[in-house]
């Protein structure tokens, strides 16, 4: 079955952060892309939401940067990056966060039968996010699947796509975290048979009940990171402390012209 992922999206407005390209896009506009796609037929599509810890890693690797640079679209998940694009004359409220999307295209979508796939997430936790939500909305899921965090084998991996397109997936929802879950999406764009790969870090556990959700004041004012921060400091201190210091100072090189991304 050939792939046809399509390149040509209902919204093409993008600016730059640090050399990573962002889409300027909300929530509903993710979601007529994401419906664009499915009733075009297209396949192998994948959609990033970007946030600091992806632009520095970006920068600080070359071959993350790639995985970026050829998604079909990247969303404005962290706040800074809403920022920026505000400064860049775009109006956006606010961020394309992940587990927000989810559950908005989930709500908004319930009359259409879309087939949803489930894969990431520690064992049990997709299970139990499909109940939860579907105990709220209605919605076809076809499957979940919780991968080994180890390093999977070619035979292992080539069951895993085989096992997601024999469900003829619509959507497939990537739980694996950041860079894994950008990096198996780049990875499988030629061999999953979905419209759209979609990675929304911690939806599942948010949606599971096993993870605690910052307050919608601090989600939607750049301060989730704290919040986080403090429920995970040694897991997470690495990626905040150190990334959104390095990201305000490259920040700060590129304004006053010290350094060209």
């Amino acid at each position: 079955m050939g792939l046809t992922p399509v390149t040509s999206t209902p919204i093409q407005e993008r600016y730059s952060v640090l050399g990573l390209k962002v889409d300027a896009v909300q929530i509903p506009d993710t979601i007529d892309i994401i419906e664009h796609w499915i009733v075009s037929g297209a396949q192998g599509n994948y959609i990033v939401a970007a946030n600091v810890h992806m632009i520095i890693e970006a920068i600080q690797d070359r071959s993350f940067a790639v995985v970026l640079e050829r998604a079909n679209l990247v969303a404005p998940d962290g706040m800074p990056l809403v920022w920026a694009a505000r400064q860049r004359g775009f109006s956006l409220a606010r961020r394309v966060y992940g587990p927000d999307l989810m559950l908005e295209f989930i709500r908004r979508t319930q009359d259409r039968n879309y087939r949803h796939f489930f894969y990431g997430g520690a064992p049990g936790v997709a299970e139990r996010l499909v109940a939860n939500l579907q105990s709220k909305l209605a919605f076809n899921s076809v499957g979940v699947l919780s991968p080994p965090f180890r390093k999977l084998t070619p035979e292992e991996d080539a069951a895993i796509v085989r096992s997601i397109n024999s469900t003829k997936p619509d959507i497939v929802w990537v739980c694996l975290g950041c860079p894994k879950q950008e990096r198996w999406m780049h990875e499988h764009a030629d061999s999953i048979e979905a419209a759209a790969m979609i990675g929304v870090g911690q939806a599942f556990d948010i949606y599971a009940g096993t993870l605690g959700q910052a307050p919608a004041f601090m989600r939607e004012h750049g301060l989730e990171w704290l919040f986080r921060l403090c429920i995970e400091p040694r897991r997470l201190w690495r990626r905040y402390l150190v990334y959104n210091s390095k990201f305000v100072f490259y920040s700060f090189l590129q304004h006053f012209g010290l350094r060209h991304f």
